[in-house]
Order: C-alpha cells, then sequence, then structure tokens
C-alpha cells in the first residue's frame, strides 16, 4: 500500500492506494502527526509515501515518514515516466504533472488535455509520445467572482451555484451568468482549439469545480475528479521500481 499527501493551499488530501487502486480518502484543513498516526495505524500495510506540496508543513511530518517508509517529496527533479518539455520545470505547479502523469497512465499513446478546476483553471497537454508540452492558468470561479466584487464598489460577492440560464434578472444572476457562462465558452473555445491542431484528442475534467462544467460543456469529455492523486501515486511507484 502507498500513502499519498497532497498539501495545497486550502486542504491537505490525502489517500491511500493498494497498487493502482484507491482505497480510502481524507480531507484535512491542518494535518498534523497525530492525524497521520492514524492512518498509518489504521492501514499497517503501507510501505511507501510521496507529498507533493505548495506550502510549507510541519517538519515533523517529513521526519515521521522517513522514519517509517520509503519517503520522497516531489519536486523538479524527480523522475517521472514522461518527458517534460515545460521550459521553467522549477516553477510548474505539482498538481500540473501530477495530472498528466496519470493522463499518460489512463490514455497511453493518445494526446490528452487535461483540465484542472479548481480556485485557478489549468488546461495541460501531453502528446501521444509522452511530451508534455506545458499549457494554460486562468482564473477560476469563485476567483472571478471575488475579484469583480473586490476590484468595485458597488457589485455583490456572489457564492458559486450551478445555473441554467442566459439572461439574468438580477445583478446577482447576470454576474453569475456572465461568469458562469462566459467559463464555460472559454473552456469549449480552448477545447476546440487544440482539436483543430490534435486529432483524437481526449480530454479529462478534474478537481473541485469541475461539477459546474461536465454537464454543459459541448464537447465530449471524461470527469476524473482524483487525477492529481492518481498521478502522485503513479510518480510514487515509478520511483519505487528505480530504487
Amino acid at each position: 500500500m502507498k500513502l499519498i499527501i497532497d498539501f495545497g493551499n486550502t486542504f491537505v488530501k490525502i489517500a491511500v492506494f493498494y497498487a493502482n487502486q484507491l482505497i480510502k480518502q481524507y480531507k484535512f484543513e491542518h494535518l498534523g502527526v497525530d492525524d497521520l498516526r492514524k492512518i498509518t495505524d489504521e492501514y499497517p500495510q503501507i510501505h511507501s509515501a510521496i507529498i507533493s506540496s505548495v506550502v510549507n508543513y510541519p517538519n515533523e511530518i517529513k521526519s515521521y515518514l522517513e522514519d517509517k517508509y520509503f519517503f520522497f517529496e516531489l519536486d523538479s527533479s524527480t523522475p517521472l515516466p514522461i518527458k517534460n518539455n515545460y521550459k521553467s520545470p522549477k516553477t510548474l505547479g505539482k498538481d500540473r504533472i501530477a495530472a498528466v502523469v496519470a493522463a499518460n497512465h489512463l490514455y497511453p499513446n493518445k494526446n490528452v488535455l487535461v483540465i484542472d478546476a479548481g480556485s485557478c483553471i489549468t488546461f495541460d497537454f501531453i502528446n501521444e509520445h509522452l511530451e508534455y508540452l506545458g499549457g494554460s492558468i486562468t482564473a477560476g470561479l469563485k476567483m472571478r467572482l471575488r475579484s469583480m466584487h473586490e476590484f468595485t464598489d458597488k457589485l455583490p460577492l456572489v457564492e458559486v451555484k450551478n445555473i441554467d440560464y442566459l439572461i439574468g434578472s438580477t445583478t446577482e444572476e447576470s454576474i453569475l451568468s456572465g461568469v458562469y457562462n462566459g467559463l464555460i465558452s472559454e473552456i469549449d473555445g480552448i477545447i476546440g482549439a487544440y482539436q483543430n491542431i490534435y486529432e483524437n484528442l481526449t480530454v479529462i475534467l478534474s478537481g473541485g469545480d469541475h461539477i459546474y462544467f461536465d454537464k454543459r460543456l459541448k464537447n465530449n469529455i471524461f470527469a476524473l475528479p482524483n487525477i492529481v492523486m492518481i498521478g502522485l501515486n503513479i510518480i510514487l511507484e515509478f520511483n519505487e521500481i528505480k530504487k
């Protein structure tokens, strides 16, 4: 069994894998060694662990994992089962590289576009030759709604919700229509631009906000909300084999 830990800006996500099967998931606002010990005691078969982090986390967690398992933290020098052609790998989000590793594993020898809808919406492309080329980043739903409130005097802060209308009859509805329908058109347009270049494109939609888009996009997509955890598990297994 393998332990996958992803420290994000808002939450810490943890997954336990048996081979390629996700057994259990956890989510914490703050993770301590005691929380981690409860998980590892529940699954004594765990033999390796990986951390992906965009924030500083307690050094005690790293020490605990190093003492118990084959362990490493994902960084720009970590060996990968794909070729990374990104020109600034040290600035590349770890969630982005994990997502394309999973995409390549799930759809080998395919052109795959991964869309991760979270605080930001990222588009990442890996081609049929196992080459990660990069992609694009734009503001997500909550970020767009918040910026409209913060950069104006009178527009209210609107909470994210699913809508099924084009014409807003109140200010709140108009903001939601503009942001929501605009993003759907934007995503569809970017998918179309990739399809014009790459034949037989496979599109994967992931991230916490994928539920707001997967039923409304014109293009055929595969919804896979756990793609980053799947990718981290594959990277860990790849490095276990190499050790």
